[in-house]
């Protein structure tokens, strides 16, 4: 694995299964993980499927334990989407040169259910898992062959082999094919909402009018109803006037008004106040409060004045009521205020501007969409060659790596076939191709579908080659195979080791197995030991080398790690697998 692309560094698992407490230093290259049958090496995908996002399961926390814990340590390219989408979450990575920095996933489950994710320091939610999960790690298990088998998934297998070629015509079609399908929709809504709009349209234009008609101004309604209260209480308003400006000023009875009193009053103080100086200041007051009355009686007597001009009209009350009337109408159907009904006479032109522009934009949009729907066929048409051309490689490449994965007879064959074409409802974000990658077993047998052709040991080996050939145009940072030698063994396990060297010189892959032909192939050999207690500790997981690893291979081999002839049977697969990684 180049040092560019990054891999898993470390893995700290802590009551996760059988496991207590656990710590896989990996690295890059070829991680070969061993051990006895129950001692936990299954968890370890485990652990790595909780870090990459995936279900928490309850069941997993160890009995007796409040929660289980992951931690995983990778190095990652400093300049990469994953750094990117880490500090979008919050989080950060710790540098370790210029090219490269550390990144650290943490992943707890409670008990109770309760799931906590950690990304770069920060918690985040476990979706964001999922996302770095797709970028870092290619995971190889029995779920994932049945995936295997899903007609998406091949594609997608299909498309990764392709390449950037592929990937840059799939880019542009995609992009034309939404701007069809958003521009295609908004046409059937404004032809299906056709008739409405209009209807709103000549609603709105009858309702403008009318307004304009009565033109109403701002604050209008408010005033009229001032006016209507005044008009029709002008009797009691100057009868009430006239008998205040009396008794201020009288016309009638001189000298019993309040102006006469006050006169008084100033009088009776004027002519006693050069014997008392504290009269004088009192006798100045009533004279002030003279001059006050009387110019509140003049006032009355302007106000009186008014009144009986305005009595004048007789029909003035009927006008103003007509014309509240009138406003009141144009409030009940636009309301609910007079304010309302202004702002729809000064916005109506605008919304009217939208609804009568309908019939040009349905015009703009459906040239769009017809020249649109041509390109996608003709963008898809190109996608299906790329992919037909790319099949026809991709099926001689896994066809050859079968032979050397004892499936020499065995042939793959991927067909692309397509949707009808002139449908277009049955083109998808991908294209209008079907992908199907098909097992023929031997020469003169019907090519059949994986999920039918298949046996699980057949489909793993399937797997492994399809994953070896689409590295060299597809890598991926790291490969993770649980069992993948399920089901061989012999000369077939020797080349799935070989193989899985192979993609290991641009990947890291970790493997699970119990197969000591295709551990011999790894350059970092781990081990986990079931203590007598049924748990697993720090110091059962540890890293095998020299006489170790010999001892481990051959209690793969025979069960006896102390047998002579299995431990030679160890050396000599060792041997040969360094001489063939070299």
């Amino acid at each position: 694995m180049t040092d560019t692309r990054g891999g898993i560094e470390e893995i700290s698992i802590k009551d996760l299964g059988v496991i207590a407490d656990a710590s896989l230093p990996l690295g890059s290259g070829f991680t070969a993980i061993t051990g006895e049958t129950g001692a936990g090496k299954t968890m370890v995908v485990s652990a790595l499927g909780l870090l990459l996002g995936e279900r928490a399961d309850t069941g997993s926390v160890r009995l007796g334990s409040p929660q289980a814990w992951v931690e995983g340590r990778w190095r990652v390219p400093t300049a990469s989407e994953v750094v990117a989408r880490v500090r979008d979450a919050g989080g950060d990575v710790d540098a370790i040169d210029a090219a490269e920095a550390e990144l650290v996933l943490t992943r707890s489950v409670s008990a109770e259910g309760r799931s906590r994710a950690v990304v770069g320091g920060r918690s985040a939610p476990v979706a964001v898992l999922s996302e770095l999960g797709e970028q870092l790690v290619v995971v190889h298990g029995q779920s994932d062959q049945i995936r295997l088998r899903s007609a998406i998934a091949q594609r997608a297998a299909l498309d990764r082999f392709a390449g950037p070629v592929l990937a840059e015509a799939l880019g542009t079609y995609e992009q034309v094919f939404h701007r069809w399908r958003d521009n295609r929709a908004e046409l059937d809504e404004l032809v299906d909402d056709q008739d409405r709009r209009a209807r709103e349209a000549n609603d709105l234009r009858v309702a403008m009018a009318e307004i304009e008609t009565v033109a109403p101004q701002p604050g209008e309604d408010d005033e009229l109803a001032d006016r209507a209260e005044r008009l029709t209480n002008l009797e009691e308003l100057r009868l009430s006037a006239a008998a205040a400006r009396e008794l201020l000023s009288a016309e009638e009875s001189e000298g019993m008004d309040a102006l006469g009193l006050l006169d008084n009053a100033r009088r009776q103080l004027e002519r006693v106040a050069p014997h008392d100086s504290a009269l004088q200041p009192l006798a100045e007051s009533v004279a002030e409060a003279n001059y006050l009355i009387s110019d509140i009686a003049a006032q009355l007597s302007s106000y009186l004045a008014a009144l009986d001009v305005d009595g004048a009209s007789a029909h003035e009350l009927e006008a103003v009521q007509e014309r509240r009337a009138e406003l009141a109408g144009l409030v009940r159907k636009y309301g609910p205020t007079l304010d309302d009904v202004i702002r729809t006479l000064e916005t109506g032109s605008l919304r009217l501007l939208e609804l009568d522009s309908d019939a040009d934009r349905i015009g703009e949009l459906t040239r769009e969409v017809e020249e649109d729907a041509a390109l996608v066929r003709e963008l898809a048409a190109g996608l299906s060659a790329e992919r037909t051309a790319a099949a026809a490689r991709l099926s001689e490449a896994v066809s050859d790596e079968l032979s050397a994965l004892a499936m020499p007879d065995a042939r793959i064959v991927v067909e692309v076939t397509q949707r009808d074409v002139d449908d277009l409802g049955s083109y998808s974000a991908n294209g209008c191709d079907q992908v199907a990658i098909l097992l023929q077993p031997h020469p003169g047998a019907e090519p059949r579908p994986l999920g039918k052709g298949a046996s699980g040991g057949e489909l793993s080996r399937v797997m492994l080659a399809i994953e070896v050939v689409i590295a060299g145009s597809d890598p991926v940072p790291t490969f993770i195979f649980d069992e993948v030698d399920a089901g061989v063994g012999g000369a077939s396990a020797i080349e799935i080791g070989r193989r899985l060297a192979r993609l290991a010189e641009s990947a890291q892959v970790i493997v699970v197995t119990h197969l000591a032909q295709v551990a011999a192939f790894a350059n970092n050999h781990l081990t986990v030991v079931k203590g007598n207690d049924g748990a697993v500790t720090a110091s059962s997981v540890r890293r095998l080398d020299g006489d170790e690893r010999i001892a481990e291979m051959a209690r793969l081999l025979s069960g006896l790690p102390d047998s002579e002839s299995g431990l030679a049977h160890a050396r000599e697969l060792v041997e040969m697998a360094s001489a063939a990684r070299r």
